[in-house]
């Protein structure tokens, strides 16, 4: 009898380690949940969704976008982060990744790396300076000029606190010696509408999805924040050419994670898509026509990514003197 039965357990347990094998080299077999922080139509869902079509596709399975807005993704990250670690639900993250942890500290009740299971970073979205087509500000002096000269009289829109639209402004205002009024949104999409419709002054936006509002004069660009000029707006000076040098270190990314745990398989896989997806030249193209900058790196990299992205920001928020709202 006692033979019999560990005969039977030895039988289950060699059995439990192929099944889990066996789950893992078939996945997917469900529909994929990319979970997105901001709003319908800003910039980080936008591209979510392009990647989203083409992981379907060759996945085999819907990659379906869930946006959780609120809170400058926080909402959305701590979801994710106590997710199933089985690759069917997973974070399209932007910068707030980081700046949440910085900001909140234990209160963000996660940890950018050690309660996520990095994929890829998808892209980065240089950053420019916008405001209503008929605003009274031309260019970036006029503007500074007034907040200068009447102080809280400028407001600026943001994704949210601790966003890269605030922590852009806010650096720019720190070393212009100026003080403006920071009104932040849940998502970029909403926080643009105000600014084009003048209850806003400005804002600095990704360069994704722009296009068409410059060209149908809703808004105008003041400035952009690459290290050179962008030939998608002729004629606009860079951040660094108007006083603000190193810029472009705010530049906003978009990458995706799966909660701690995944096994690296499913992590593989999903990467694997990723990568196949910003080789597709419809992908590329289609990414380079909103501005942004297609990347599709390994899980490592991804890694090491965050890790310095984490460093940069820190010192960006010190030197602000940004706090959590």
């Amino acid at each position: 009898m006692k033979k019999t039965l560990i005969s039977a357990c030895l039988a289950l347990a060699s059995v439990l380690p192929l099944t889990g094998v066996a789950q893992t080299a078939a996945y997917p077999t469900q529909p994929i949940k990319v979970v997105i922080g901001f709003a319908a139509g800003g910039p980080t869902d936008v591209i979510g969704r392009i990647l989203a079509q083409h992981m379907s596709a060759d996945l085999g399975q819907s990659v379906v976008v869930e946006n959780r807005t609120g809170a400058n993704s926080l909402i959305a990250t701590r979801e994710v982060a106590k997710a199933k670690p089985d690759g069917y639900t997973v974070l399209f993250a932007s910068l707030s990744h980081n700046v949440n942890k910085l900001l909140l500290g234990d209160k963000s009740e996660y940890d950018p790396l050690k309660n996520f299971a990095p994929i890829s970073l998808v892209a980065n979205l240089p950053l420019v300076i916008v405001t209503a087509y008929d605003s009274p500000y031309k260019n970036l002096k006029e503007l500074l000029d007034k907040a200068k000269s009447s102080p809280d009289a400028i407001s600026y829109g943001s994704a949210g606190n601790g966003g890269s639209a605030h922590l852009a402004a806010a650096m720019m205002g720190t070393v212009a010696g100026v003080k403006m009024v920071h009104v932040p949104f849940r998502g970029n999409a909403p926080a643009l509408t105000e600014v084009m419709s003048g209850r806003v002054s400005f804002m600095f936006y990704p360069m994704i999805g722009i296009a068409g509002h410059v060209e149908n004069k809703r808004i105008r660009v003041l400035a952009v924040g690459s290290s050179k000029p962008m030939p998608e707006f002729p004629g606009v000076p860079t951040m660094d050419a108007s006083g603000f040098p190193d810029f472009e270190q705010t530049a906003p990314w978009v990458g995706m994670l799966a909660p701690a745990g995944t096994p690296q398989p499913i992590v593989d896989k999903l990467n694997a898509s990723i990568k196949k997806a910003m080789a597709n030249p419809e992908v590329i193209k289609r990414m380079k026509d909103l501005g942004a900058q297609p990347v599709g790196d390994s899980p490592a990299q991804f890694r090491e990514f965050l890790v310095k992205d984490q460093e940069r920001w820190d010192r960006v928020i010190k030197a602000s003197g940004i706090k959590a709202e």
